[in-house]
């Protein structure tokens, strides 16, 4: 068969030759053949002409290569992050750990911590920001910043029981130092209808402490309350830190401690435009005896309380009157004469009990 005629003996006008070349791209699946002489002829043709280059048989156009700026981009941006943070570390501090109430708090405390918590930038609190600068700032409010262990059974109680009274255990850390009322110096009647009324030393501590404070019956050593005519608490939201752990104690009894912590910014009554703002901390323990009814003469729904002990800073330092009254301004030279201690710190034990009357804590930071 020749070369320059076709299977079927017709022959191809030069337009169509010039029209499969063109259709013949490279790299397409049903690409031609070697193309016949009569083909290759007219190629020559249409590459002799002036600015004529055919897309003939193995011609392409190689694809212009693509600039990669997307890691030069993001080498940039780290560097300004490494450069912002070795020169303002204080404003990367605040960024992270601030006083934004829709941030999520730290992870909740189920053990004694092994060290107290990292510095904070120095910075003043602010009416908006009253945790700002303190390691408070990233803890839990209210209740939900006091751990409650997974309930089992103990002693005489089920499973159930125990996580009944671990719940109420609660409600009276919330009755005695998060409400509101009772914050505002109001009895704190809630907190009390959880302690057995048969518990004589307990009642009598209760009778005597908000009628005449003093430093063996000062209602400070259960519950915080501040005086209204004096100080007011900044905002609505107390932050805390803690736990609760159970154990059996004497006579099959649940035996349950709570480990908190309490911050509450504060200022004075009569502040006007006077914006300073001080934190009263208060990390209160105590222990808790739920007894068998059938040992101990107690109430149902209530506790006897086994001890308690509390650390205080920023909540003053004269004659017991049944309040926190914290010191502002000059005042605060009084806290310099007392044991320095990190208020924040909960690696330690709790080093105040109810026999030490009113020893003065200084806060190493506030």
């Amino acid at each position: 068969m020749g070369a320059g005629t076709e299977s079927d003996g017709s022959s191809r006008s030069d337009e169509e030759w010039e029209r499969f070349l063109r259709e013949s791209v490279a790299g397409a699946a049903d690409a031609p053949k070697e193309p016949s002489a009569r083909a290759r002829g007219v190629a020559k043709r249409l590459r002799a002409e002036p600015g004529r280059e055919p897309e003939g048989w193995r011609s392409y156009t190689p694809a212009r290569p693509k600039r990669r700026t997307g890691w030069y981009v993001v080498g940039m941006l780290a560097s300004l992050v490494l450069l912002v943070v070795a020169l303002a570390p204080g404003w990367i501090v605040d960024l992270l750990a601030g006083d934004d109430p829709d941030a999520p708090p730290l992870a909740a405390e189920t053990a004694r911590p092994t060290q107290a918590p990292p510095a904070e930038a120095a910075q003043r609190p602010t009416t908006d920001e009253p945790f700002r600068g303190s390691p408070a700032a990233g803890w839990a409010s209210g209740a939900a910043g006091i751990t409650v262990p997974k309930a089992g059974a103990v002693g005489w109680m089920s499973a159930a029981e125990v996580e009944r009274a671990l719940a109420r255990s609660r409600d009276f850390l919330v009755a005695s130092g998060l409400d509101r009322g009772v914050l505002r110096g109001e009895r704190p009647e809630k907190a009390i209808a959880l302690i057995n009324p048969h518990q004589k030393d307990v009642q009598g501590l209760l009778k005597t402490a908000f009628r005449a404070p003093s430093e063996k019956n000062d209602p400070l050593l259960l519950f915080s309350r501040f005086q209204p005519s004096r100080t007011h608490l900044v905002g609505d939201v107390v932050k805390t830190r803690g736990r609760l752990t159970y154990r059996e104690g004497e006579r099959g009894a649940l035996q349950v401690t709570a480990d908190v912590t309490f911050v509450y910014p504060v200022t004075r009554a009569d502040a006007g435009g006077d914006d300073e703002i001080v934190r009263t901390i208060v990390r209160r323990e105590l222990v808790l005896s739920w007894d068998d009814p059938a040992k101990v003469i107690t109430e149902p729904g209530t506790f006897s309380i086994v001890s308690y002990t509390y650390d205080m800073t920023n909540g003053g330092c004269g004659a017991p009157t049944g309040y926190f009254t914290p010191p502002f301004g000059a005042d605060r030279r009084a806290d310099e004469a007392g044991t320095e201690v990190d208020p924040y710190d909960r690696s330690a034990p709790v080093g105040r009990d109810e026999s030490s009357g009113g020893e003065c804590r200084r806060a190493t930071r506030s």
